[in-house]
């Protein structure tokens, strides 16, 4: 099989598993969205996928990010940074990127404000809803603190919210998308543009089916569209 073949199969499974997720979960077709992961993947796969109709693809490297952006710059992609950020990094995230995923800190949140130019740059908070020393990720009592902060950023547009939970047993995923989700209706209240905030993005290619069931409104995969990558980069 070619790859082009191999992506095209693999991108119809990915679609026809999130559509009976939503029938199972009684969710409209169409209202949950897939972040196609891409890192460490060519552009030329990006590019494959695209012309089979996925739009959202998410990178967490930046330079290697910034190339296929470059690269791809005829193509109308929404780009989506998901991997940790750096501080000298926030310039140049703020101008190439359409979303950003992973804010946790109120200093990472203002770089990004004063370096964003044109339309609002779209952001989801990170949560670390287990509070796993080993994941990054606000915790849920700063949330709120932190949500504040963000309202009052002109360039930043606060749309919702991301977890990674640690990859345990189904039960405690269940528990993890749960909190997630009580604390998205939360702070969707309080929001002071409530009709905006509208992404939760939990779930990835193990937990696909049990996150859509919790109210994901964004699953991102990688491993199950673009096959295997090293065990410390599956998604």
């Amino acid at each position: 099989m070619d790859r082009i073949a191999e992506l095209t199969h693999h991108f119809s499974q990915i679609k026809s598993a999130i559509q009976h997720a939503e029938s199972a979960a009684n969710r409209e077709r169409g209202s949950v969205h897939l972040l196609a992961v891409s890192k460490t993947k060519p552009a030329s796969d990006i590019e494959a996928l695209f012309r089979l109709g996925q739009r959202q693809f998410g990178e967490n490297y930046v330079q290697e990010a910034v190339n296929k952006i470059d690269s791809l710059s005829d193509l109308d992609i929404e780009w989506h940074y998901i991997g940790h950020i750096q501080s000298n990094k926030t310039k140049i995230i703020a101008t190439a990127f359409d979303w950003v995923h992973t804010i946790d800190r109120e200093k990472i949140a203002s770089r990004l404000n004063e370096a964003r130019i044109g339309k609002p740059l779209n952001i989801l908070i990170q949560v670390n809803v287990d509070l796993a020393e080993t994941k990054s990720g606000v915790a849920p009592g700063d949330l709120k603190r932190l949500a504040e902060t963000i309202w009052a950023l002109p360039n930043l547009r606060l749309r919702g919210l991301m977890s990674i939970p640690d990859p345990v047993s189904e039960e405690d995923l269940k528990r993890s998308h749960q909190t997630l989700r009580s604390l998205f209706e939360e702070l969707k209240q309080a929001h002071p543009a409530p009709e905006i905030f509208d992404t939760l993005s939990m779930g990835m290619t193990n937990d696909l089916e049990l996150a859509v069931t919790e109210g994901s409104t964004m699953v991102r995969i990688g491993t199950a569209l673009f096959g295997a990558r090293p065990p410390k980069d599956s998604l």
